[in-house]
């Protein structure tokens, strides 16, 4: 039963958790924060923000997510139904909820509409592999 919950919803979950100051309250965008900063050979700089790291573990959930819509049965359903149901809270909150109106936040929805939609393509995909066709094309 566990398998079938979203991933996705644990960086919706850590951002409403910072956006709303159960770590703290925070001046400003806690997003933008540095985390470390590099000096490159190049004499550039790269910051690493904690948006980045947000964005990053986003995306290596989509990825696990990815591979369990490789699954058939009635878990996968539960599993696209709950998913879905996820993308559709990030969207009302980004669209009503005001310390959500940020680039981070709108990154982290796109990612889960993209779980929702590869979801569904693959599951729909392999289903369709797994349709054998007996003698006259029926099956």
């Amino acid at each position: 039963m566990f398998f079938n919950i979203p991933l996705l919803i644990a960086p919706l979950a850590i951002y409403n958790a910072f956006a709303f100051g159960l770590f703290g309250t925070s001046i400003g965008d806690p997003w933008s924060a540095p985390i470390f900063t590099i000096e490159m050979i190049s004499d550039a700089r790269w910051t690493l923000t904690l948006g980045d790291v947000m964005i990053v573990a986003a995306l290596v959930l989509l990825f696990i997510e990815i591979l369990k819509a490789t699954r058939t049965g009635m878990g996968s359903i539960v599993d696209h139904i709950l998913s879905t149901l996820v993308f559709v809270i990030y969207l009302i909150e980004f669209l009503l909820i005001r310390e959500t109106a940020t680039s981070v936040f709108f990154i982290l929805m796109i990612i889960s509409a993209i779980d929702v939609i590869a979801g569904y393509s693959v599951t729909i995909r392999s289903a369709r592999r797994d349709l054998t066709m007996g003698p006259g094309g029926y099956p």
